[in-house]
């Protein structure tokens, strides 16, 4: 990737609705290269899709919480399998640390989260959890 590939990603992070238009004379270039090199970021991956990121008004309401795992390494697929199927996980990242997994779960009441929680902490092969709920983002940079 050179700065035209990176900046054409900088004006989609900043807005996914950008008319190859706007992004040309954004850029200083032809349309024609705008959607070029479009077609080769989702070619060869580094683009994987569009999606809308929900603002804070769609995410009130909804408690979010980190959930640290510790799990038994061979249990691992299994537990993998079992938390895709739970709707409330979001993301589930493996990690180096003290932790094996690091999920991110959203419910929409106390109620549901402790469900959730229970039922997560009670899987086969999960030795220990600990789990934080988000209060408030300060920032969020996320693509």
């Amino acid at each position: 990737m050179d700065e035209l590939d990176q900046a054409i990603l900088g004006l989609l992070s900043g807005d996914a609705r950008i008319t190859l238009s706007t992004m040309a004379r954004r850029l200083k270039v032809a349309r024609s290269t705008v959607q070029a090199r479009l077609e080769r970021l989702e070619t060869s991956g580094v683009i994987a899709g569009y999606t809308v990121k929900l603002g804070e008004a769609a995410r009130a309401g909804r408690l979010r919480a980190t959930v640290l795992l510790e799990i038994e390494l061979r249990q691992q697929p299994a537990i993998l399998g079992r938390l895709k199927t739970i709707p409330e996980v979001e993301r589930i990242s493996t990690t180096s640390g003290r932790v094996d997994l690091l999920l991110q779960v959203a419910a929409n009441s106390t109620a549901q989260l402790d469900k959730v929680l229970d039922e997560i902490g009670g899987l086969p092969g999960v030795l220990n959890s600990e789990s934080m709920i988000h209060l408030s983002t300060k920032l969020d940079r996320a693509v």
